[in-house]
């Protein structure tokens, strides 16, 4: 008999992988990373076995973890060659564009495979031949591409045309793609099926092995046989904050998402925020001095402190809001880019929570012969580097906005959620939060609402279903503001599934083809 459950994803192959596991048996952990594979297969611009992420998951009887198996900055025992393969490219969204780096230089040490595998050692239920087998049968036979992703892969076409490798897995009619395209990727579909038919330590070797053969410094990159020995996904707690009759469970330092999501809690409980009407001028203007208060908080010290002092993160977050948080939104109040990542979303009917968020970064354009494993840039994104590239110590996690987060109360799962979107994830998971948690909206709405995300002094904003005067308002308080009349995959897309009074249900984010399945037990 079947598990049940309710799967949030932002592709159907994605998520009908989910529900085949929890009808089969398997609980959320088998199901996410079900889940995950087949998405490393058909949403290959936004995640691969080549990148990163984070995993949360847990119930009340047995507590909450993370799993954070992120990337890692390569390079140990060598210097930076001269001949390094890093080159800028420009992704358009239409109203705004935002600069990525790629090449073999732009890769980091990815740790996607090992963490799937390994959190599905840790709390998994079914043997990994079943995990595996939804995706290893489309990355051999095929499947139709999503109106979303095939609307991504026209975003990175530079990238996608970069290598033959990478061309052969985006391109392989030697143009872009068109929704409904039928494509394969026949190496991955045969490495899958062998990681779940024999021993997958030794598959796990042989992706190890190309890594680094053909992105080590004879080749223009940095990962070294030393880099990938040493590297192993790290077990966390989750960072706890207090909300109401609610606790948010998140990502901990060092990733800076999960304490900047705290950060604006603390900051619009503090404000006693709810008494607006939703989508009101007072609304939206309100949720623009939060976030402002949490991108102050980002570009001072914060990001340093996330990293070298994460008890004190801990503590501001669990209750001991600083007074100039306060403050700062206070004042603001009155003064009135692609993010290739992706979020699966799961409780199963036990009262099992995961949430999963991981990214490919855009990808550095060069993928692993034989594997059809597209390797990530994350070395080339400014948002992860912000001392600038390269500077990152051989050896250091690498840190990221990746926040999948689970909303308890009493210790069992009421939300489970995250988002991708490079440097809105923050802003995307908080609204969906505030959303939900203090304005109380139904959880289709409380996703699919208008959006902000503030950067600096830079706003930017969805119009649609705006009250009147709101999108004046914003464009008076912030000048140079930027408009989307339509959703955008700019602002991220939040996948969300909840539990209530013995119903599971969910919400997918529209922004990027969200969609909700429920496996009955």
């Amino acid at each position: 008999m079947g598990t049940g459950g309710v799967i949030a994803a932002s592709e159907p192959h994605t998520a009908v992988a989910g529900t085949r596991l929890l009808r089969r048996g398997g609980n959320a952990v088998d199901a996410i990373v079900a889940a995950k594979l087949a998405a490393a297969v058909t949403e290959l611009p936004l995640t691969s076995l080549g990148g990163g992420g984070v995993c949360i998951w847990g119930n009340a009887a047995d507590g909450y973890q993370v799993l954070d198996f992120f990337a890692v900055a390569p390079g140990r025992g060598v210097d930076v060659p001269a001949s390094l393969d890093f080159a800028p490219v420009t992704v358009d969204f239409g109203q705004t564009t935002q600069v990525f780096h790629v090449g073999k230089g732009a890769a980091a040490v990815p740790g996607q495979l090992c963490g799937l595998l390994e959190l599905h050692r840790r709390a998994g239920r079914l043997p990994l031949r079943d995990v595996v087998a939804p995706a290893a049968a489309w990355a051999r036979d095929g499947f139709p591409l999503s109106p979303q992703i095939a609307t991504i892969v026209g975003l990175i076409a530079p990238i996608a045309r970069r290598s033959p490798l990478v061309a052969r897995l985006f391109l392989p009619a030697g143009r872009l793609p068109q929704a409904g395209d039928r494509l394969a990727n026949p190496d991955l579909g045969d490495f899958l099926h062998a990681l779940g038919e024999g021993d997958a330590d030794a598959q796990l070797a042989r992706y190890e092995t190309a890594l680094c053969e053909h992105f080590g410094p004879a080749h223009g990159g940095l990962i070294t046989a030393s880099d990938v020995a040493a590297y192993a996904p790290v077990l966390r707690e989750p960072l706890r904050i207090p909300f109401g009759r609610h606790t948010v469970l998140t990502n901990p330092p060092p990733a800076a998402g999960g304490g900047l999501i705290g950060a604006g809690l603390r900051v619009a409980e503090s404000l006693a925020l709810g008494r607006e009407e939703f989508l009101s001028l007072e609304h939206q203007l309100a949720v623009a001095a939060v976030l402002a208060a949490v991108s102050r908080l980002r570009n001072a010290d914060y990001d340093r402190r996330l990293h070298d002092d994460p008890a004190a993160i801990r503590e501001w977050v669990g209750g001991a809001c600083m007074p100039t948080w306060v403050e700062l939104a206070r004042s603001l109040r009155r003064e009135n880019a692609l993010g290739a990542t992706t979020h699966i979303s799961v409780i199963d009917s036990e009262g099992m929570a995961a949430a999963m968020t991981t990214s490919n970064g855009e990808g550095c354009g060069h993928a692993l012969p034989g594997l059809g494993i597209h390797v990530n840039n994350f070395l080339g994104e400014e948002d992860i580097n912000p001392a600038g590239f390269h500077r990152l110590v051989p050896g250091s996690w690498m840190s990221t906005m990746m926040s999948p987060t689970i909303v308890i109360a009493d210790e069992r799962p009421c939300f489970a959620l995250g988002s991708g979107g490079s440097n809105r994830i923050r802003s995307a998971i908080l609204q969906a939060l505030l959303n939900l948690l203090i304005y109380r909206r139904p959880l289709d709405e409380a996703v699919n609402a208008a959006r902000l995300h503030v950067e600096g002094r830079q706003l930017w904003f969805e119009s649609m279903g705006l009250q009147a005067g709101a999108a004046a308002a914003l464009g008076a308080a912030w000048p140079g503001a930027t408009c989307f009349e339509a959703r955008s995959i700019f602002f991220g897309g939040v996948n969300c599934v909840g539990s209530a009074d013995g119903e599971l249900f969910g919400a997918g984010d529209r922004r990027r083809g969200g969609v909700v399945a429920i496996a009955e037990p």
